[in-house]
């Protein structure tokens, strides 16, 4: 085979991945919208039906890494297209577990319903997860492009996700001080927002693989982290 067919094949392949890549992303912003606005409509249904839906977007998660890893096999790429292959496996699976933050976010509607609601809270939240969609439809546009610049906009915006979370945190820490009855459902939902907040660091994580594809090396620079809370919610 010449060395012609040999790249129109990858290419081929390639293509394959990608559009595999693009369907779990679009599943994924819909988690992510679906799972903020059960929680402000408290819809348990819509609840059930995002941590249903993770399972479709593991099962992305596998046939990506498994295509991805034929592909390194079969065609032995080298240089950028091997560059190529392994950002497509590392943004897979930022997906997946921004997946399963949305899933996480959905368990806790179900609990949140049967609790007071605490001022506007819920709405912030979902502003908050809506700014990380965007992100994420950008991170992703910005891969298929080929964008450096707009991976690093991306990038940038995780700051402004911070800065959302932590005053979030400080409303929930006041109304805990105003009213003990508000401690178990502000806890729930700082459990959430924080959630939400390293959702945005998985979005980043993509954008800096996007970086890594366009520019061959990692942003240089530290991404500065605005969280100013004492301690981190438990992962999923």
């Amino acid at each position: 085979m010449s060395d012609q067919h040999i790249a129109s094949a990858f290419d081929r392949d390639l293509e394959g991945i990608t559009a595999q890549i693009m369907k779990m992303g679009g599943m994924v912003e819909a988690a992510i919208l679906d799972s903020a606005k059960s929680l402000v409509d408290r819809d348990i249904e819509l609840a059930a039906q995002v941590r249903a839906g993770d399972k479709a977007i593991d099962a992305l998660e596998i046939r990506v890494n498994e295509e991805a890893a034929r592909l390194i096999a079969l065609r032995a790429p080298m240089g950028t297209d091997l560059r190529t292959v392994l950002s497509v496996m590392k943004i897979s699976a930022n997906l997946e577990r921004i997946g399963d933050y949305a899933k996480n976010l959905a368990k806790r509607t179900g609990v949140l319903v049967e609790l007071p609601q605490v001022g506007g809270s819920s709405a912030a939240i979902r502003r908050m997860a809506r700014d990380v969609e965007k992100m994420l439809k950008d991170a992703l546009d910005a891969y298929i492009q080929r964008d450096a610049e707009l991976a690093h906009d991306v990038r940038a915006r995780d700051a402004d996700i911070d800065q959302m979370y932590n005053a979030l945190f400080r409303e929930f820490l006041t109304h805990m001080m105003e009213d003990p009855r508000n401690i178990t459902p502000c806890m729930h939902l700082h459990f959430i927002a924080k959630n939400i907040e390293r959702m945005g660091d998985h979005v980043t994580s993509i954008a800096e693989q996007v970086i890594y594809l366009v520019e061959g090396e990692l942003p240089d620079e530290g991404r500065e982290k605005f969280d100013s809370t004492s301690y981190a919610a438990p992962s999923v």
